[in-house]
């Protein structure tokens, strides 16, 4: 370590001086052990060094390992055991997160590839790779590894487990590509033989540097710095409680304003003393603009906020989105922080940059202990942001339902309106918030009231097929057959988003399943627009009339064709739908298939006795709206089932000449060699390479001209 003027051996001093929070936080992230009798030695030093010492709650101890177990989920089970034994000791009820560990714990004890890997099992892990069926590109996906949309391939997982025999066997094998994540993955596993092959093939970059951190090895951390020029980042530090490595940053950069604004996510007051004795600005922001303050209330450390107090923070000093001290307090539940806050003069109506109060904040998260303080220093319970939602609105949807009861108690009006024109209740039905929604009809919330668009909660519930909601709001009266401003019910809102559970509930209280909106669709109409099958089968077994047309004169099989939904029209097919009905302008669904090239469609119809000669009331034949779209498949199986390739429309225009005047080459060709006359005329007398020519159709004028064609 270096020694920097000013401050010699600041790195060894701070390092004794907290050896007791490093050492504790290595042992959660580095912990390697199911043994019972090790994990009680590590609980008791936790428990003795970072609980009844008072400088960490229970509760923030369970917070952060639930936030490791996704960088070492081996030792899950043993992670648990540890939250069990905290919880146990100080009555700590179940915290947000742990119980979804739980739930995928089961993983680690069937018998896959994965498991093989975690343990480094290569006999196992070669069984299941000789197997029938063995994808060596397989991706895994999980809740107990860090976030992945695409999931991690065999290769990765590895190097986070460490699995050196499974590595080289993928390796020699398979030749399993090495990916920056494999690098990052291999801090995590520790194996050096793993990561000593990782940096032949990939750079070291930010992430490692920040998995190098998760890891709680100094040498890592050290060895980026060093070797890779990578500098520590200090939020990573802070977030992944490293002190170690945020101390071995200081002592290289002596940045003391910076250090001290990331020495407030360790909690630790005497560490922001430090830097403040050393200088530090304390209302310096970082990135976010979050001061230190902004963290002592993010995290509930509240020595610390009455530290920076009394050392003068700004106490109403806002981060980029606006937010002070008190609205994170508010949001994040440290009630201790906010009425800390409050006595030293936050502003209780202070706003955000969406315009929302501490108020709206505890409503968001359901920090009830925390609204009851606000109400009590004289918060607003109608106060209303950007939107015009008010605290009941954001508790209504959010399920925040001690909170709301909390709000209507102090006057919370139940059907204020937001700026959509939507009430509490509203929220509660578009947040399946059955409790809530409970609370507000008990209060007297109007069932039926509209918003700007003329919904009412139970279009909400069928919305997102809240069942339950729906059921609550019919039986206090809500009337299943009332309209939006599109003449749109509920039923048709179910139809469209695919809530058959809804549909079949508003049926079953009268709902008319062949009620009109305002452009004549019925919810059918809908149903098979939209791919809602479920729906669909529902209302045609509810005697939903399958041809009724909407104002186009079109059918649920026209919908069905234009939203390219085989299912449905599978299933209005064997319903008996006409096949070849037309609507207003004579178009049938064939033709609606042929226009977007909607080949397994077209096959569907065609396959039930569509006419594939069907004229529109312009004479044009399904073959010619292939040529809008350059629908060059469906053109093939229209020819292949008797189209005429020279039919032409009431202008006397043939396919050909379409497809000549859109610059369709491929489908001319196709067109050609069935047998197109190449000199048709219209009835201008204009043959299809005249119109090429006019149409600037180059590519489709040279094929005519190859073939023969006269102007």
């Amino acid at each position: 370590m270096s020694e920097q003027d000013g401050h010699p051996n600041k790195y060894n001093e701070l390092r004794s001086t907290y050896k007791y929070y490093i050492d504790s936080y290595n042992a959660l992230y580095q912990l390697k052990t199911e043994n019972e009798e090790d994990l009680n030695s590590i609980y008791k030093m936790i428990k003795k060094e970072m609980i009844d010492s008072k400088k960490y709650t229970p509760t923030s101890i369970i917070k952060d390992i639930s936030n490791i177990i996704p960088y070492n989920n081996r030792y899950t089970k043993s992670y648990l055991s540890l939250v069990k034994l905290i919880s146990d000791d100080y009555n700590i009820q179940e915290v947000k997160d742990i119980k979804r560990f739980s739930k995928n714990l089961q993983s680690h004890t069937k018998n896959t590839i994965h498991t093989a890997i975690m343990y480094n099992d290569i006999e196992k892990f070669i069984i299941l790779t000789e197997s029938d069926g063995f994808d060596k590109n397989q991706k895994y996906k999980s809740k107990l590894y860090p976030d992945s949309d695409e999931g991690y391939s065999l290769l990765e997982l590895c190097c986070y487990h460490g699995a050196v025999d499974c590595f080289k066997l993928l390796r020699t094998k398979f030749n399993s590509k090495i990916t920056q994540t494999c690098l990052k993955f291999s801090f995590l596993g520790r194996n050096k033989e793993i990561m000593s092959e990782c940096l032949k093939y990939q750079k070291p970059n930010k992430d490692c540097m920040e998995y190098a951190i998760i890891s709680h090895n100094i040498d890592y951390v050290t060895f980026l710095m060093n070797e890779h020029k990578i500098k520590i980042n200090l939020n990573y530090c802070g977030k992944h409680k490293n002190l170690e490595s945020f101390l071995v940053c200081f002592d290289q950069t002596n940045d003391v304003d910076k250090c001290f604004i990331y020495s407030a996510y360790f909690g630790i007051a005497s560490l922001c003393e430090y830097f403040l004795s050393l200088g530090a600005d304390i209302d310096e922001k970082d990135k976010e603009g979050d001061t230190a303050l902004n963290y002592s209330a993010i995290y509930n450390f509240k020595e610390l906020a009455e530290l920076l107090i009394s050392h003068g923070a700004n106490i109403n000093e806002k981060d980029d989105d606006g937010h002070t001290p008190l609205f994170l307090s508010a949001y994040f539940k440290s009630p201790e922080i906010a009425e800390l806050l409050i006595s030293h003069g936050a502003k209780i109506h202070k706003k955000d940059d969406e315009g929302q109060t501490p108020l709206h904040a505890s409503a968001l998260s359901n920090n009830q202990e925390t609204a009851e303080l606000l109400i009590s220093h004289g918060a607003n319970v109608n106060e209303k942001d950007e939107n015009r939602y008010t605290p009941l609105h954001l508790a209504a949807y959010h399920k925040s339902i001690e909170t709301a009861e909390l709000l209507v108690s102090h006057g919370a009006k139940i059907d204020k309106k937001d700026d959509e024109g939507q009430t509490p209740l509203h929220a509660a039905a578009l947040g399946s918030n059955k409790e809530t929604a409970k609370l507000l009809i008990s209060h007297g919330a109007n069932i039926n009231i509209r918003d700007k668009g003329g919904r009412t909660a139970l279009h909400g519930a069928a919305c997102f097929n809240s069942k339950e909601i729906a059921e609550l709001l019919i039986s206090h009266g809500a009337n299943v057959n009332e309209k939006d401003d599109e003449e749109q019910t509920a039923l048709h809102t179910a139809a469209l988003k695919n809530s058959p559970e809804t549909a079949e509930l508003l049926i079953s209280h009268g709902a008319n399943v062949n009620e009109k909106d305002d452009d004549g669709y019925t919810p059918l109409h809908l149903a098979a627009y939209y791919k809602s099958p479920e729906t669909a089968e529902l209302l045609v077994s509810h005697g939903a009339k399958i041809d009724k047309k909407d104002d186009s004169g079109q059918t649920p099989l026209h919908a069905a064709a234009l939203g390219n939904n085989k299912e449905i029209v599978e299933i209005l097919l064997s319903h008996g739908s006409n096949v070849n009905i037309r609507d207003k302008g004579g178009i049938t669904a064939l033709h609606i298939a042929a226009r977007y090239d909607y080949k397994e469609i077209a096959e569907l119809l065609i396959s039930h006795g569509a006419n594939v000669n069907e004229k529109d009331e312009d004479g044009n034949t399904i073959l010619h709206y292939t040529a809008s779209k350059n629908s060059k498949e469906t053109a093939k199986l229209l020819i292949s089932h008797g189209a005429d390739v020279n039919e032409k429309n009431d202008d006397e225009n043939s396919t050909l000449y379409f497809a000549a005047k859109f610059n369709r080459k491929e489908l001319a060709e196709i067109l050609i060699s069935h047998g197109a006359d190449i000199n048709s005329k219209n009835d201008e007398g204009q043959t299809p390479l005249e119109c090429a020519e006019i149409c600037d159709s180059d590519e489709t004028a040279k094929l005519l001209i190859s073939y023969g064609a006269e102007k």
